[in-house]
């Protein structure tokens, strides 16, 4: 006879009853057995069956192609910078901000904002792009793309380019070779910059009114030197070297440097640029300025010329730092010309170019803010060192 084993606190089945029976027959603990076995194969089947429901993809999101998909793609907005036309892009890019901001102020001012903060040259035109897609759509659309056209016609030119520069004297066939002469000096321009404290495209511009003075005065001798050898003319009679210093103002310069209740004092860190080498300043003085392959001595003079100008007005309660045009008529006319007061004018020399008079200071400022030569001496945000 075999004897059955049972598990404890569960009876077997009885062959021939039902599972009603059997149930009964269990004890407590063989029922909660029962009861958690089968809560496990319920949990292992539900498990089961959410990994084939998400692998068999029942839960995604079949999603769709947008409908300004078309739109969207067509955006091909690149822009770069090699020439006017695409800088003329932009600014109708921030025109276009403008015109935004009449119907959709909060829009148009997040743009802006973001982009002064990237470095992106496409970001405006993307970010409009991108907001005129919501535009087509509103009443106002019709409104903003009728802005942007007559915006466009305002931009467009009205009759053909015409050749040659705005500024008449700056087509004499003289000034070209004047500018590569004055590039040749860069060096030393810089330099004098530096030490003066004043900014270089100050003292180019001095420079450029004193030599198209000159040229424009013996012209046709001073044309075999200029154009050929593109060579700035150097002066030793009545005023000095390229810049055409008089002997008395460079004299008064000197003082000026270490005269600490001079109302020109530029202040200890330029007592000593123009200190002598020898007892005899005169003849040292002279040689500085006249000499013929080295210009420094000519532009450190210009350089403290404005700079002594300058601080004189402003002391007296006239800043003309912002008026480059005064102080190149004030460079001109020499200190004793240089009376601080409310309402200076410009002017100097009459400089004769082609058929029209000019004044020294105004060729001098046609020149600093013409762009000529800018990424030599490009303009400054400080025109004097503090």
């Amino acid at each position: 006879m075999s004897v059955v084993e049972k598990s404890p606190g569960v009876d077997t089945a009885v062959p021939g009853k039902g599972a009603g029976a059997a149930w009964k027959r269990l004890r407590t603990g063989g029922r909660m057995y029962v009861v958690l076995l089968h809560l496990f194969a319920l949990f292992g089947l539900a498990v089961a069956g959410a990994w084939a429901f998400f692998e068999l993809g029942f839960t995604k999101n079949k999603g769709g192609i947008d409908q300004n998909n078309r739109y969207l793609s067509s955006n091909t907005s690149a822009v770069t910078f090699d020439s006017l036309d695409s800088q003329e892009a932009v600014l109708s890019d921030y025109l276009a901000i403008h015109a935004l901001r009449r119907f959709f102020p909060e829009n148009a001012d997040l743009i802006f904002r973001a982009a002064q903060n990237s470095d992106r040259p496409t970001a405006i035109k993307e970010m409009l792009y991108a907001a005129e897609m919501y535009l087509a759509e509103d009443p106002a659309g019709e409104e903003y793309k009728h802005l942007l056209d007559e915006t466009a016609g305002r931009l467009a030119p009205a009759a053909p380019a015409r050749t040659g520069n705005l500024i008449p004297w700056m087509n004499d066939s003289a000034w070209t070779a004047l500018k590569g002469a004055i590039v040749k000096d860069s060096s030393a321009i810089e330099e004098a910059a530096r030490l003066t404290g004043v900014e270089p495209r100050l003292i180019v511009a001095c420079l450029v009114g004193e030599q198209v003075r000159l040229f424009n005065s013996k012209r046709e001798m001073f044309k075999r030197y200029l154009g050929p050898m593109k060579v700035l003319s150097v002066q030793s009679k009545f005023s000095l070297g390229v810049n055409g210093i008089k002997d008395f103002t460079a004299m008064q310069v000197e003082r000026n440097l270490v005269d600490t209740s001079s109302v020109f004092y530029m202040g200890r860190k330029y007592e000593h640029v123009l200190d002598f080498q020898t007892a005899d300043r005169a003849s040292e003085r002279f040689s500085r300025l006249t000499n013929y392959r080295n210009h420094l001595y000519s532009y450190i003079y210009t350089g403290c010329i404005l700079h002594q100008t300058m601080l004189q007005w402003r002391r007296a309660g006239y800043d003309i730092e912002n008026r480059p045009d005064i102080l190149f008529t004030l460079f001109n006319l020499g200190f004793a010309s240089s009376k601080p007061g409310p309402d200076p004018k410009c002017g100097g020399s009459h400089i004769t170019v082609g058929d029209r008079v000019y004044t020294f200071g105004v060729i001098c400022n046609d020149f600093y803010f013409s762009g000529e030569l800018a990424n030599q001496f490009p303009l400054k945000s400080q025109r004097f060192a503090e």
